[in-house]
């Protein structure tokens, strides 16, 4: 990837809806050029989609909760909560870790209650969980904003 490369990614990823026109001029290239660069970037999986950032609250999943979780470490039990994680539609990231605790979440629903209901009913019968650890979301200080592309030294 060459300079422009990443002022196309740093551009995409501040907003992913500007139109090719618009990329090619903000980027210095003409259109054709720049939308066979994005198409590239796309086909070789550095740029891995595009989505809309939706406001929680707005979808009643207003309550974020970080999760650390203890699961036996063995392989197949290790594998299989992995698995169980993808059909859970209120663990929104989840993240195999080194060390202690072996696995981190970050779940989204609509207040305690329901985040009750889910750490009893889902989270603690999952097989191999020995320990989780919860940790309520008081004020977000930070939104992800994509990963950091350097322009300088390119």
């Amino acid at each position: 990837m060459d300079r422009i490369d990443l002022h196309i990614l740093r551009e995409l990823q501040q907003d992913g809806r500007l139109s090719n026109q618009e990329l090619a001029q903000r980027v210095g290239l003409s259109p054709s050029p720049c939308l066979r660069r994005v198409r590239q970037l796309e086909q070789d999986g550095v740029i891995r989609g595009y989505r809309a950032v939706i406001d929680p609250e707005a979808v009643g999943r207003g309550f974020e909760v970080l999760v650390s979780v203890e699961v036996k470490r063995d392989r197949e039990t290790v594998e299989a909560f992995e698995a169980a994680l993808q059909s859970i539609p209120d663990v929104i990231e989840a993240y195999r870790l080194f060390g202690s605790p072996g696995c981190l979440l970050r779940i989204a629903v609509a207040d305690l209650s329901a985040y009750e209901r889910l750490w009893i009913e889902q989270l603690t019968a999952l097989a191999g969980v020995t320990e989780v650890n919860s940790q309520i979301i008081m004020k977000r200080i930070k939104e992800p904003k994509g990963m950091p592309v350097d322009l300088r030294g390119t």
